[in-house]
């Protein structure tokens, strides 16, 4: 039977470090901010919106919510957001996604400061990931690698295959297993005989957004499968891109859904917003 690779268990323990971290902070007159804005009223963005919260004050981190109206436009919201990025006491801006249609993400994204870009998807962050210096990593993708350096996965010179391309998990976790001396191969919509290509993987990294996907079949025996999919079933229960009970008869170690990367995620943004007050400091 599989090891199983607990994000619930490992965020906790991140945060707890984060709020010693923290309380240091404020010995020096440093109180970490995070201010989230939030366009229009997704339901599923209004959880998400209040476990950040949440997060924070766990860890001593100062939150400051914006919600805008779905009718805002285009100019309101990068008029708030040039007032984030001059205001000093503010060290990260979040941007909840999706935002409403007719409002251009990318635009939006790319006017956060590169130095409050907590969720590192600014160009200019994702251009330093991909060239190996110092940046803010996707959430994400950084909280897949902090998980398998838990768990000593030896990540140099095994074969990673990353099913999905998105440029918020895919594209980042390219880099990021570079970056530990991987291979990696990644896998999309367009790609043939997937099966094969994922029967050749060590580490297995799901993002595709397809419940249970990946079957027993696609992989081989000792494989390490991340299941960073978040679908619901037709019972409205959670289930991965991984068909858990079957692949885990076969792999290694694998991570759980729910408990798995999708606490990480939070767990990461808050070590962002953590070090983006430590380099103000």
């Amino acid at each position: 039977m599989a090891t199983l690779m607990d994000g619930k268990a490992l965020a906790q323990k991140i945060r707890g470090e984060l709020k010693e971290e923290v309380s240091h902070l404020k010995i020096d007159g440093i109180i970490p901010k995070l201010a989230v804005i939030m366009v229009g009223e997704d339901k599923a963005s209004q959880v998400y919106v209040r476990n950040k919260s949440r997060a924070c004050d766990e860890i001593g981190i100062e939150f400051e919510e914006f919600l805008l109206p779905e009718t805002t436009q285009m100019q309101e919201l990068l008029d708030l957001i040039d007032t984030l990025n001059a205001r000093k006491d503010v060290d990260g801006i979040l941007l909840q996604s999706p935002i409403p249609k007719h409002l251009d993400i990318s635009l939006a994204f790319n006017r956060i400061a590169p130095e409050k870009d907590v969720d590192g998807f600014n160009p200019i962050n994702v251009g330093k990931l991909s060239i190996g210096e110092d940046s803010f990593v996707s959430c994400t993708p950084a909280g897949v690698v902090r998980i398998l350096e838990e768990y000593e996965i030896e990540m140099e010179g095994k074969r990673a295959v990353i099913l999905g391309r998105s440029n918020i998990v895919g594209k980042p976790l390219i880099q990021c297993m570079l970056a530990k001396n991987a291979t990696v191969t990644v896998c999309h919509s367009r790609t043939k005989e997937i099966g094969k290509i994922t029967k050749e993987a060590d580490i297995l990294i799901a993002a595709i957004g397809k419940a249970k996907f990946v079957t027993a079949d696609m992989v081989k025996d000792g494989v390490v499968v991340v299941d960073v999919g978040i679908n619901r079933n037709d019972e409205g229960k959670l289930v991965g891109d991984v068909d858990f009970e079957h692949v885990s008869q076969k792999a290694k170690a694998i991570t759980p859904v729910p408990g798995g990367v999708g606490p990480m995620t939070i767990a990461m943004l808050m070590t962002n917003v953590v070090k983006a007050a430590k380099k103000r400091k």
